[in-house]
């Protein structure tokens, strides 16, 4: 028997309808081979980080269980983010969907492809409180607590919807 891993994966969308776009990869993602959706945040509406001349994201954060190894989940999210017809046109610009993986279990990843935690999780509102939400008592694998890390970063423009 694989061992399963808990993996925590960041959903972003802010073009073609993103409550959908999110709402749609969560039902994606939940059919994903080896892969089970635990549970998913409500969405939420953030500015965008990086160029301002862009419409709001809507966020989420699923938890996921898998026995993939992290760069294959990786190629099954990218695989969902082209399947959303995701364009890379500029850094932090629109898209369709992003989809990051935030936390692998409690290991740390370090590759060209794939850096976990994700480098950014905590300095951005939109992933922190959405995770909060699924699992308040959440500690990071360098062993801070997700409590410390919400205090450290303002909820700012994020709105539940």
């Amino acid at each position: 028997m694989k061992a399963k891993f808990r993996c925590f994966i960041g959903l972003g969308s802010n073009l073609d309808n993103p409550i959908s776009q999110v709402s749609n990869a969560l039902s994606e993602l939940a059919a994903l081979d080896h892969c089970t959706l635990i549970t998913a945040s409500s969405l939420y509406a953030s500015a965008p980080v990086g160029p301002q001349d862009q419409p709001d994201f809507i966020n989420a954060v699923a938890e996921i269980e898998t026995d993939l190894p992290p760069e294959a989940l990786l190629d099954q999210l990218q695989g969902l983010e082209q399947k959303h017809r995701r364009i890379r046109e500029r850094h932090w610009g629109p898209r369709t969907l992003d989809l990051d993986i935030l936390l692998y279990d409690q290991q740390i990843i370090n590759t060209e492809r794939l850096k976990v935690p994700h480098p950014y999780m905590h300095e951005r509102s939109f992933v922190l409180y959405p995770l909060a939400e699924i699992d308040p008592n959440l500690t990071t694998p360098k062993g801070l607590p997700l409590s410390a890390l919400l205090t450290a970063c303002p909820m700012g423009s994020l709105i539940k919807i």
